[in-house]
């Protein structure tokens, strides 16, 4: 891994305009507050590790951008900022579209230095655990589906049954170029409220 990754250079080249700069921005940020920290690519969007571990995450899609950290639950930085925020993206932090939205610089670095003083605690993040007929939706797969309000819709008021088999059809996969075809061909289906064998289902 490294602090500067070539992937992540590509990832914020292809985004929206008015993604770019937020994007950039947040990565300056981190980097500047927690100099050990090295990026990659996980479910397709940009992640700063720190100590082996994920540490925030950033992503870009059509019409905004968002930003959290992977233990904001249990960061109370978080909380004072997200007070007010309408959770409506795959982070606390809500749909970003300029980086005004961002909290301040001070706000930012007071997270940045609470998420990595948790890491070095060993916090780890918490899981729900499901019961046995709902499963856990994957962090990819939330957040295709928060940027997918017809589909998102539709996807939670679903019966468990039809959540499983999509879920277990996406963690099955066996590389992310299969997972991310099975993804947009799920979102397609789900939002014309198709269950996943809906092809084998007696009309």
């Amino acid at each position: 891994m490294e602090k500067y990754s070539s992937k992540i250079d590509s990832y914020i080249e292809k985004s929206q305009d008015f993604a770019k700069p937020i994007l950039q921005y947040i990565r300056e940020t981190v980097h500047e507050y927690c100099p050990d920290a090295e990026e990659t690519m996980k479910w397709s969007f940009p992640h700063f590790i720190y100590k082996g571990k994920n540490l925030c995450a950033m992503a870009a899609f059509k019409q905004h951008c968002t930003f959290g950290f992977w233990l904001e639950k249990e960061m109370k930085t978080m909380q004072e900022i997200t007070h007010d925020i309408e959770k409506n993206s795959m982070f606390s932090l809500g749909k970003i579209t300029k980086t005004e939205d961002l909290p301040s610089k001070p706000q930012l670095k007071k997270a940045i230095l609470e998420a990595m003083e948790l890491t070095d605690m060993g916090v780890t993040l918490k899981k729900a655990s499901p019961s046995k007929t709902e499963m856990e939706i994957p962090d990819y797969f939330q957040a295709a589906l928060n940027d997918n309000s017809k589909a998102l819709g539709f996807f939670e008021k679903a019966s468990p049954s039809f959540r499983k088999e999509y879920i277990m059809w996406l963690t099955e996969a066996k590389t992310e170029a299969t997972r991310n075809k099975r993804m947009e061909q799920a979102l397609e289906w789900i939002e014309e409220g198709k269950g996943r064998n809906w092809k084998y289902e007696k009309k």
